[in-house]
């Protein structure tokens, strides 16, 4: 199949982009989105030309790391996926593809598609832990966990980071991703003792950060490649509100 495609090509942060246009020819409908664009940096350093600058690591929709903004889409086309896990037969042959990296103040363009995602890091950081000490896994598996709890927060806990509700949101807002991390440790009972701590710095850093306020569109959590529920969202409003009305900081 054919492809044209309109990829940004920014040197850096401080360096002005623009869209550059490529033609591909013979891409198999088969191949991954991103050995889509090996493929294209195969031809353009072939030409001696700079290849085109992306972030990826396991290319098993583990890590987060493959984060472009495809023809207006977080990670592309297809719900539920990330750019890696995304395939060529999604597009059509002849089909203008439109990449770009995410927009967000709070993500800094390092070059080309690639972003500073460092912000995310600073966030968990300020909170996203268990400090008390839990001692070994057997000692740990003295604590109950009832099922339900368990699986709630396994699902918080699937959050990968890679940055995709932050694009989705009109506000760039990270309240899914810093949801999901106050969630997964807010409803174990190992996370009960900093609970209150917790959700006040995380937040408070992500305001930091220079994210936006959520935009109650819900367009993160479709866009979400592992389909994060917004109910993550009223829980930490729920403790974020729980947290300020107790602490000793107001």
């Amino acid at each position: 199949m054919k492809v044209n495609l309109k990829v940004w090509r920014q040197k850096n942060s401080n360096t002005p982009g623009k869209l550059v246009e490529y033609a591909l020819d013979n891409i198999s409908p088969d191949m991954s989105f991103l050995e889509m664009i090996d493929v294209l940096n195969g031809e353009l350093i072939h030409k001696g030309e700079e290849p085109v600058a992306f972030d990826h690591d396991c290319r098993e929709g583990i890590c987060g790391m493959c984060s472009m903004y495809i023809n207006g889409r977080a990670h592309g086309p297809q719900t539920g996926a990330t750019t890696c896990q995304l395939h060529m037969r999604s597009f059509n042959d002849g089909d203008t593809i439109v990449v770009e990296p995410w927009r967000a103040r709070a993500f800094p363009i390092i070059k080309d598609l690639m972003v500073d995602r460092s912000a995310f890091d600073r966030v968990v950081q300020a909170g996203g832990y268990v400090s008390v000490n839990t001692g070994s896994a057997p000692d740990a598996n003295e604590i109950p966990v009832p099922r339900n709890i368990a699986d709630e927060a396994m699902d918080a806990a699937q959050c990968i980071g890679c940055g995709a509700c932050v694009a989705a949101c009109k506000n760039a807002s990270a309240m899914l991703f810093v949801a999901a991390k106050v969630s997964h440790l807010a409803v174990l009972p190992q996370g009960q003792a900093e609970k209150q701590q917790r959700v006040e710095r995380m937040v408070a850093q992500m305001d930091a950060e220079g994210f936006g306020a959520c935009s109650f569109t819900g367009a993160c959590s479709v866009e979400c490649p592992k389909s994060i529920s917004l109910d993550h969202i009223a829980r930490m409003n729920r403790e974020y509100l729980g947290a300020k009305l107790t602490s000793a900081n107001v």
